[in-house]
């Protein structure tokens, strides 16, 4: 009797020791451990390469950020005013993020630059959050019903029925102005004597990415928390993962509004008028981790796993878009070197947190030059792994 005793004991100190040894690794604040491309099982020559691929891949834009602006929407949009912020970036930079350490990293990692669109990831995780809390109970649930008295976002008959799944799927069709932007003013579509008559959708069956609507659910969730969103990010995703306290999310100057007598600026979900985002490549990898481990740090589960599972589940709008931004890879068609499962948060320039679940991997690269690139580049980096690539 005691023979067994002894033997089941060992059995489960053995099957602890397993456990213990496969649990994740988090790192700490300022304290990001390394390990060889070779430990974590890289071709280090072939890893080489992909990282000179992407060097070599630098968006070939002015660094500048507000020229770029003048030169891309400026040149083709009515009520092109900056409105907030711009930065003058780096050259091209990154971190390649396996098993939880870095094998990898080149460039000014430490720059805070704008992430632009990247900041619409965050914006739709304070959305879930307030989900999460139950201050929205249900995101088929109308905005509108969550609307303080005086706030008439969604008193146009339009916009009526238009729910938090339809603004965070990038489906709303909200049609208004905010910010002195008007939605029809922003990536106009056909010649310029119908864009004030732009076609009306019913909300949720058409898809168009814009920032006025983005824009639109920041000032809603803000109405929501009644707290200013940076710091509901700050306390509730930021602190929590270890990130450092350089980055900023920034509205316009013409954003301010009262919430319970004070003011508290609406900040922007992109930099597409300034503003947004503001951050380094190493609080994107942390923030990207957060979500390779399905949205748990350490012993807490700060994301819900619902959550997150909506957010990278395709609407019927667009099957390569889930909620803003997670750009999915359905069928492999957008990134065919990539496995579908696979997601990233995507902003112009383009800055990329690359989230693979089939290859514990977390690949950020910012100020790469265009989708083709980022097949390519990720691509290599899962052919330095010698990863086969999954279709599910």
């Amino acid at each position: 009797m005691t023979k067994h005793f002894c033997l089941g004991l060992g059995l489960l100190v053995l099957v602890s020791s397993s456990a213990a040894a496969q649990a994740p690794y988090y790192p700490d604040r300022f304290d990001w451990q390394k390990r060889t491309p070779q430990q974590e099982g890289f071709d280090a020559a072939k890893l080489d390469e992909a990282i000179k691929f992407a060097i070599a891949s630098d968006s070939p834009a002015p660094h500048d950020q507000a020229v770029v602006h003048q030169q891309s929407f400026a040149a083709n949009e009515p009520f092109d005013a900056i409105l907030g912020p711009h930065s003058v970036r780096a050259p091209l930079n990154g971190i390649i993020i396996h098993h939880g350490y870095v094998v990898a990293e080149w460039g000014d990692t430490k720059k805070v630059d704008m992430t632009h669109s990247v900041t619409k990831t965050f914006l739709t995780t304070v959305v879930g959050l307030a989900w999460q809390k139950g201050l929205i109970h249900d995101i088929t649930d109308k905005a509108r019903d969550y609307m303080p008295w005086g706030v008439d976002l969604f008193e146009a008959p339009h916009n009526q029925s238009i729910t938090w799944e339809h603004l965070l799927r990038q489906s709303s069709d909200w049609s208004g102005t905010l910010w002195g932007k008007p939605d029809w003013a922003d990536r106009p579509v056909g010649k310029p004597s119908e864009w004030q008559n732009r076609p009306m959708y019913d909300p949720g069956t058409h898809f168009k990415y814009n920032d006025v609507r983005v824009n639109v659910l920041a000032l809603a969730a803000l109405q929501v928390w009644r707290r200013p969103l940076p710091e509901i990010l700050r306390d509730e995703i930021m602190e929590p993962i270890g990130a450092s306290s350089t980055w900023r999310w920034f509205g316009y100057e013409n954003s301010w509004v009262d919430i319970d007598g004070k003011k508290v600026q609406s900040v922007s979900g992109g930099g597409h008028w300034g503003g947004g985002m503001f951050i380094n490549a190493w609080d994107m990898a942390r923030f990207g981790y957060l979500f390779l481990r399905n949205g748990k740090w350490k012993d807490r589960q700060i994301v819900s796993e619902k959550w997150i599972q909506m957010a990278k589940t395709p609407g019927p709008a667009n099957k390569d878009y889930g909620f803003a931004n997670w750009y999915l890879n359905t069928d492999r068609k957008p990134m065919p070197s990539l496995p579908a499962s696979s997601v990233r948060f995507v902003g112009a320039g383009n800055n990329v947190i690359y989230i693979d679940w089939d290859n514990d991997l977390v690949v950020v690269v910012r100020w790469i030059r265009d989708d083709k690139s980022q097949n390519d580049f990720f691509g290599k980096v899962l052919a330095a792994m010698n990863a086969p690539v999954s279709t599910r």
